[in-house]
């Protein structure tokens, strides 16, 4: 069962929302936030796997909420849901530790398709948001990366799940994360099947 957080300061969108995740059998909405701030809070106390996060909330925005909920919360992942497609909040979510960012014109099936490879560890992205992380790498003639970012890479080039290459260089399962996501946006893919492929193609 996929534990999902709701962050989303419209209730109306919000319990849409919950209704659409509960006709799904593997799916389990076990909250739901009204700003930011309470996001934070609910991820500590119910530990979801995956949250959908609105960016444009009172008290705390969404980019906010989410580096501070991947900071403080080992295994959760965060999928922006959004009508912000904008290239400079995309990335900044991104940065801030978001595994994917979709955006609420998405159809009811590719929504539940995000959460469950988000929960996978794969990054749903929607074409908008694509384009931008392929932008932001078409920006840099070869992507920089750092040896432990090549580390993690070359790891996932070699089919190991984040938990083995945790234990295999000696990390956190989270900071694992943090160099996949820096690694997708720096070569410009979205998922670990994109990212084996072009270690490959790059003799990484």
């Amino acid at each position: 069962m996929i534990r999902v957080l709701l962050a989303e300061d419209h209730g109306l969108v919000r319990a849409g929302l919950e209704r659409l995740l509960a006709t799904v059998a593997d799916i389990e909405v076990v909250g739901g936030a009204s700003d930011g701030a309470e996001a934070v809070e609910l991820a500590a106390e119910t530990q979801p796997d995956v949250v959908l996060m609105d960016l444009s909330m009172p008290n705390l925005d969404g980019i906010e909420a989410t580096r501070k909920i991947v900071a403080a919360n080992d295994g959760v992942q965060i999928v922006v849901l959004t009508s912000l497609g904008d290239r400079e909040r995309i990335l900044a979510a991104l940065d801030a530790g978001a595994i994917g960012y979709l955006l609420k014109d998405t159809e009811p099936e590719e929504l539940i398709r995000g959460i469950r490879s988000a929960a996978r560890g794969e990054s749903p992205l929607s074409p908008k948001a694509a384009r931008a992380v392929l932008t932001a790498r078409a920006d840099h003639e070869r992507a920089d990366l750092s040896p432990r970012e090549r580390d993690v890479l070359r790891c996932v080039a070699g089919g190991m799940p984040n938990k083995l290459i945790a234990r295999e260089l000696g990390i956190s399962e989270k900071t694992v994360k943090t160099h996949l996501t820096r690694v997708f946006q720096q070569i410009g893919v979205t998922d670990r099947t994109q990212a084996a492929l072009w270690a490959k193609q790059n003799d990484v």
